[in-house]
Order: structure tokens, then sequence, then C-alpha cells
């Protein structure tokens, strides 16, 4: 074993599924811990970190406490990984083999399964495999149960998902929807629109400068926190999609439809969509919100309405793409390609408030190749310094990161506070709202509409608190990266050449501004922050040479690099 000076981290790592839970206590996220704690204590291994998967499935290995262990792995930060058998490390017979067998013994990796008597240190464990593959006979196995009863279930006329915005369970029968009336009411106006020949990107725009909660933040706010939903800075932003979804949905005329999708493999969680023959449809299964009449005249309507044709495909996919961020609102750039020359590929912010109900007033246009010339140049410049003095370029990198970590986790520590403050002060009030109503104090009227603003600043300064935690995380780990920063810069060097891997591995990301001034006296600001290192400061010698291009007929664009306290 090695001495404790030696060691690094020892990841301690839990997995538990909802299947998982059918099996008792013994598997429950608490009992590993003190399990594996009590192993490590007991063995000398020090330095211990949890990483934990609660409600993730072991057939595949998308699971955010997995994916962290294995990055600080390849970063060099572990040494030994412990879990209580080999089920919690996977039940994917595949998978698992290669990480046991190939990935961690290459990244030097010491691997325990304690229930299980593996021990990579004592070399190959010939029944290893054959335990891998009943675990993975197991989860085939509740899979195979699981979908017999879902099919059981669903043909039975039970609800095989939740209920549509606007509806509820019924809390005296879960399986039974009922009318919230104040979803409701949005979902016949939205209905109501269509008739009179609103589209839907119009009705989108109409519901946000109405300042409706959008779908995610209306089941938030009721504290219906539904998976796979992606989290809108906006919460009265709509999507002409999700308006659209709403005016296709027979539900809203008292049906139930089941098993509208399905999945192709029990390792496989992507959802594909059903023919409608495969699908099984229950008439007046709930009360209606939208009478049949009108949802069939909606139908008809929307029926006769010219769809535009589909986007086709116009090339691969820029090698900048979700690196350009807009130096005014911080939005993502979106990538887009010219209709009319394909040749034109460009960025515009995605926040746009002309085109994209946004607030961002200006559109931050710039064309990627021109791009791609001002990044490839300024690479260039940090080549060259690198290759000229190795040891003042390290120096560089480690005197910036200590200072601008320094600052920005006093910023964010501050903002964090404030945020667990303000946190605390909403959970307050709320309970003595609840009391005042309780009591007669307030009307129950002022009781709803008071609730679900707090409930919905709660949910903000939750997602805010843990980004916020995500970012202090971050910082903490940002100052052992020079090396790996260097070694992307020597990668450059030998290629002199843009790809998405190498963009990703130097570039956090690239602040696009605004184009100034009009005519030949235009110019745009373009701020590249650097994985690990932030915004670097080059002093005017390793400056190559500008770039000029022309964009288009009589419009050139010049690159002209910014020396060091500009």
């Amino acid at each position: 074993m090695k001495k404790a000076s030696e060691q690094g981290i020892t990841a301690l790592y839990c997995r538990l599924s909802r299947d998982d839970g059918a099996e008792g206590d013994s598997n429950s996220v608490a009992n590993q811990k003190r399990m594996l704690s009590k192993y490590a204590k007991e063995n000398g291994f020090l330095n211990t970190r949890f990483y934990v998967d609660d409600g993730y499935t072991g057939t595949n290995f998308n699971r955010p406490g997995f994916k962290q262990m294995m990055e600080d792995a390849e970063m060099g930060y572990i040494t030994t990984i412990i879990v209580k058998d080999m089920s919690r490390f996977g039940r994917d017979y595949l998978g698992v083999g290669k990480y046991t067998e190939s990935v961690l013994p290459d990244l030097g990796v010491r691997f325990i399964a304690i229930n299980d008597g593996v021990d990579s240190e004592d070399g190959e464990n010939e029944l290893a495999p054959f335990k891998n593959i009943m675990n993975e006979m197991y989860a085939r196995d509740i899979s195979r149960k699981v979908r017999s009863a879902h099919r059981i279930r669903g043909n039975a006329g039970e609800p095989l998902g939740p209920p549509p915005y606007g509806y509820i369970k019924d809390p005296n029968n879960p399986k039974h929807w009922i009318i919230e009336p104040e979803a409701a009411a949005i979902v016949r106006e939205i209905f109501k629109m269509s008739l009179e020949g609103k589209g839907s990107e119009t009705i989108a725009r109409i519901l946000q400068e109405r300042k409706v909660l959008n779908c995610t933040y209306y089941w938030k706010a009721r504290g219906d926190n539904r998976n796979g939903r992606k989290w809108q800075e906006n919460p009265y932003y709509w999507k002409p999609c999700t308006v659209a979804s709403i005016l296709n949905r027979v539900e809203y005329c008292g049906d139930l439809v089941n098993f509208k999708t399905y999945s192709k493999s029990f390792k496989n969680k992507q959802r594909f969509m059903n023919p409608d023959e495969k699908r099984v449809v229950f008439r007046d299964a709930h009360e209606p919100i939208i009478d049949r009449e009108t949802f069939e005249l909606v139908q008809k309507k929307r029926g006769k309405t010219k769809r535009r044709a589909p986007k086709k495909e116009n090339g691969e996919k820029s090698i900048f793409a979700d690196l350009l961020t807009c130096a005014d609102c911080g939005h993502k750039l979106w990538f887009h390609v010219n209709t009319v020359n394909k040749a034109i590929r460009f960025f515009a912010c995605s926040n746009y408030v002309k085109d994209y109900r946004g607030t961002c007033p200006t559109r931050h246009y710039i064309r990627e190749d021109a791009l791609y010339e001002v990044v490839r140049l300024e690479l260039r410049r940090l080549s060259t310094f690198l290759r000229e003095d190795e040891t003042a370029f390290a120096e560089l990198l480690t005197k910036k990161t200590d200072a601008e970590a320094k600052a920005e986790r006093t910023v964010l520590e501050e903002e964090l506070r404030k945020a667990l403050q303000r946190k605390e002060l909403v959970a307050t009030l709320y309970e003595k709202l609840y009391e005042d109503n309780a009591t007669g104090k307030v009307t129950d009227e002022w009781y709803s509409h008071m609730s679900l603003k707090y409930e919905t600043e709660r949910i903000e300064l939750k997602v805010k608190i843990e980004e916020l935690d995500k970012k202090l995380k971050a910082l903490r780990t940002a100052a052992k990266n020079n090396e790996y920063f260097i070694r992307a810069v020597r990668r450059f060097m030998e290629m002199d050449t843009l790809t998405a891997p190498l963009l990703k591995e130097l570039i956090d990301r690239i602040e696009v501004s605004e184009v100034q001034g009009k005519g030949k006296n235009r110019t745009q600001r373009i701020v590249i922050h650097y994985r690990f290192a932030g915004y670097i400061d080059l002093e005017e010698n390793y400056v190559e040479s500008n770039f000029k291009q022309d964009t288009r007929q009589g419009v050139a664009v010049e690159y002209v690099p910014r020396a060091a306290g500009e």
C-alpha cells in the first residue's frame, strides 16, 4: 500500500436507482456511505471524497457523480476508487469491464468492490466478469418486469405520464386528472387566439408580454419538479413549439392517450414517438378543458396553414458552437447560415430583442470565417510567447490564475452569502404568510398570489445557489491546470489549425461586442477567455501580423491585436 504522502484522493462511489430501492435499505446511499467510510478508515485510505449518484440507473454511465469522478481520475487526482459492490459501479457488462480492465488501470487507479472481493491490486479476478453479467441480467429482468407492469397499467386506462399543463392529479385519486383553474384558463386563451388566426409565435409573444409563467416555471412554482426539463432564465418566455404542442394535445378534450413513446432498449433511455396505431386512446377519461368542436376547428385551421419546409443541413456544425457569448447580455451567440449564400456562416445573439423576443438591443453579428482567423492569430501570439520564454509564460499563468481566482472567489462568495440569506428570509416570509392565512389575517386570494411569488423566487434562488457553488468548486481546482493549458497550446503549435476539440481544450468562452462606428471606422471587440487562465494580456512584440478580410463587396474586416494594458 502507498504511503499516506503518496496517496491522492480515495473516491468512495455510491449509487442508488429507483429499482435498487426495491431491495431494501441495504443499498441506501446512507448505508453505502457508512460501509465505505468504515472500510477506508480500517484499511488506511486517507483523503476520502464521496461521489454520489442518487436516483440514477446503472445501465449507463451518464451520471453526474460518476462523470465528475472520472474527470478527477483523468486529471490524476484520484488514486483509488472504492464501491460497495460491482453493481453500484454499473450494471452494463461491457461498460464495467471496459472501465475496470482498461480505463482505470491505464490511469493508475486502484479499484475495490468490497462485497465482491475485487481489488485490482491483487491482479485479475476471474469471478468479476461473471458478476458483471449477473448484474446486467438483473437490470434486464427488472426492466422487463417494469415494462410488463407499465403495459398492463396503460391498457387498463391508467395515465402513464404526468398530467399536461392545465391539469393536476386528483388528491383523492392520483390515477385521475382534474382541472387546475389558473393554467386551464391560459389553455383556453391559447385555443381562442388560435381560432382568431394567431400563429404559435404570435401567441407566445402575447403570453410573454402579459408575463404569464411558462409551463416549466409554473410547474416548479407548484413544487412539481419534472425531469428532463431545461431551466429557462426568463420565466415568462414561451416557446412557439410549446404553444403548438398545447394546441395539438387531444387530452384537453378529456381523452387519455397512452404509449405515445417507447424506448428501444433498457440501456437506452432515449424516447421515440410511437405511430398512432400503437397508441391507446381512452375517450372522456377526465373533464375536458376544451370542447371537442373547438379542438377540431383549431386542428382544421392549423392544417390549412402552410408549414415552413424543414431546414436542411448547411454543412457541418461550427467549431465555435457554444463558445461565443454576448458581451452585453451574456447569452450565447447562435450559429446561422445565410439562406441565399450558403458560404456566409455567422453568429448572432440568441437574446436579440427583434429576432428572439429577448432583451439585448443589438444583434452582435460576426462572420465565422473572420472569427476563425482572429482566434488563430491570437493563439499564434500565445504560441510565440511560449516558444520564446516558457518560464515567463508559466509564471504569467500562475500569477494570473492566483490573482483572478482570488478576486472572482471573493465576488462569488459574497453573491452566495446574499443568496443564502435571501433564501432563508423568503422561507420565513412564506411561513408567516401561511400562518396569517390560517388565522384569517390575509385572504385566500392574496395568499395564493404571494405564495406563488415566493415559491418562484425560492426556485430561482435555488438555481442561483447551485450555479454559484459549482463556480466556486471549479475555482478551487483551476489553479492546478496550468500545465494542462500549456500542453494544449503546444498541440496548436504543431498543427496551426483550429479544431473543435482543441478549442474546447483551450477556450472557456469568447465574448463578442457589438460593432462600433460606421464605414471604415467600424470596429468590433472580441475577448478570448481561456480555460483555467481567463483573459491573457500579451506584450506588443508578440504580435505577428494583422489580418484583413473582405466580408462582402466593399466591406473589409481588419484584425488588430490588443496590446497589454490597453
